[in-house]
C-alpha cells in the first residue's frame, strides 16, 4: 500500500533538487498574480499509475494549486486523454511541472509494461512479479506502479525474507544443512525462498525445506523439468532474461510465479505531457505546451 509519506518524501527530494533556491525563469518571466490552467495529456495509450505523486507534488510547491485526478491508477488511457487537471498560481504550476511528469511518466511506464506481460500469460494462473532492481529511492513507487499494471511485488527489501542465491550458496558447504540451519534461526513466519541455476541442485535444496525454489536462466524444457522434480513440494518460481517474446512459454511450462526486473530495470517512461495556460495578470493567457525541459 503506497502511503502518502512515501510519496511525499520522493516528492520533496525531486523538488529540492529540481529549484533548491526556486525557479528563476517562473520568476523573472511570470507574474506573481498570474493563475495557470493546465491539463495533463497522454501522447500515447498506457496504464494511470501516479495520481497521488500528482497531487503531491502541486500541494508541495503551492497549496493553493488544486489537482483533479482524471483517470485512477490502474486504469486504462487512451493517447489524446486527458489524465489530470491542475489549476492554480502560475509560478507553482511551472515549478512543479517537470518533476510531476518526470514521476508519472516512469510510473506509468511501469504500470503499461507490467499490463502487458500480465496479458501475455492470461490464463496461465501465473503470477507476475517485480524485482530488487528498482530506481534507488522510487521502490516504493515503482513497486505500487507494478500493482496498477496488475502485476505483484516480490519481497519488498532485504529484510522482508530469506531469498539465497548463487553468492551465498557458493559461500557454503552444504546447502540441505545450511537451509535446515536457517530454518531453526528464523522465525517460522519467515518466508525462504532458494535459487538454483542447475536441475541437479534442486532436490539438495528441498531436502531443507524451502518455500519457493527459483529456477534461474532455465531453458522452457528445463523449467518443465525442474516442475516434475519439485512436484509440488515448493513454489516454483521463473527468473533470469525473461521477456514479452518468451515470457508465454515460459508460463506454460508450469510454474508458478516469474519474476521480471525489465518491469523497472529498464523500463521507457511513458510519453506524457502538461499543457498549461497562463493567465490572470499580465494579459491573456498564453498556451505553453509541455513536458518542458
Amino acid at each position: 500500500m503506497l502511503t502518502r509519506r512515501q510519496v511525499r518524501r520522493v516528492v520533496d527530494l525531486a523538488l529540492d533538487e529540481d529549484a533548491p533556491s526556486g525557479d528563476l525563469t517562473s520568476e523573472v518571466f511570470v507574474p506573481a498574480t498570474a493563475v495557470a490552467r493546465a491539463s495533463v495529456v497522454a501522447r500515447e495509450a498506457g496504464v494511470m499509475a501516479g495520481g497521488d505523486v500528482l497531487v503531491e507534488t502541486f500541494a508541495a510547491v503551492d497549496p493553493a494549486a488544486v489537482v483533479e485526478v482524471l483517470r485512477a491508477d490502474a486504469e486504462p488511457f487512451a493517447a489524446g486523454d486527458v489524465l489530470a487537471t491542475v489549476v492554480g498560481p502560475a509560478r507553482a504550476v511551472l515549478r512543479g511541472e517537470r518533476v510531476a511528469l518526470n514521476l508519472v511518466q516512469r510510473l506509468c511506464g511501469i504500470a503499461t509494461l507490467t499490463a502487458r506481460y500480465v496479458e501475455a500469460v492470461e490464463g496461465t494462473g501465473v503470477r507476475i512479479v517485480d524485482t530488487r532492481k528498482t530506481t534507488p529511492g522510487l521502490r516504493a513507487l515503482e513497486r505500487h506502479a507494478v500493482r496498477c499494471g496488475g502485476g505483484r511485488n516480490h519481497r519488498f527489501s532485504l529484510s522482508d525474507a530469506v531469498m539465497a542465491k548463487d553468492n551465498h550458496l557458493a559461500l557454503v558447504d552444504d546447502v540441505t544443512a545450511a537451509i535446515r540451519q536457517a530454518r531453526e534461526q528464523l522465525p517460522h513466519t519467515t518466508h525462504v525462498e532458494v535459487e538454483v541455476d542447475r536441475l541437479d541442485q534442486v532436490e539438495a535444496v528441498l531436502a531443507g525445506g524451502v518455500d519457493t525454489i527459483m529456477l534461474d536462466n532455465f531453458t522452457p524444457d528445463e523449467l518443465r523439468a525442474g516442475v516434475a522434480l519439485v512436484a509440488g513440494r515448493a513454489i516454483v518460481e521463473a527468473s533470469g532474461g525473461i521477456t514479452l517474446e518468451t515470457v508465454g512459454e515460459v508460463a506454460r511450462a508450469g510454474v508458478d510465479v516469474i519474476s521480471v526486473g525489465a518491469l523497472t530495470h529498464s523500463v521507457r517512461a511513458l510519453d506524457l505531457g502538461l499543457d498549461v495556460e497562463v493567465g490572470g495578470a499580465g494579459g491573456a493567457g498564453s498556451q505553453v505546451a509541455g513536458p518542458a525541459t
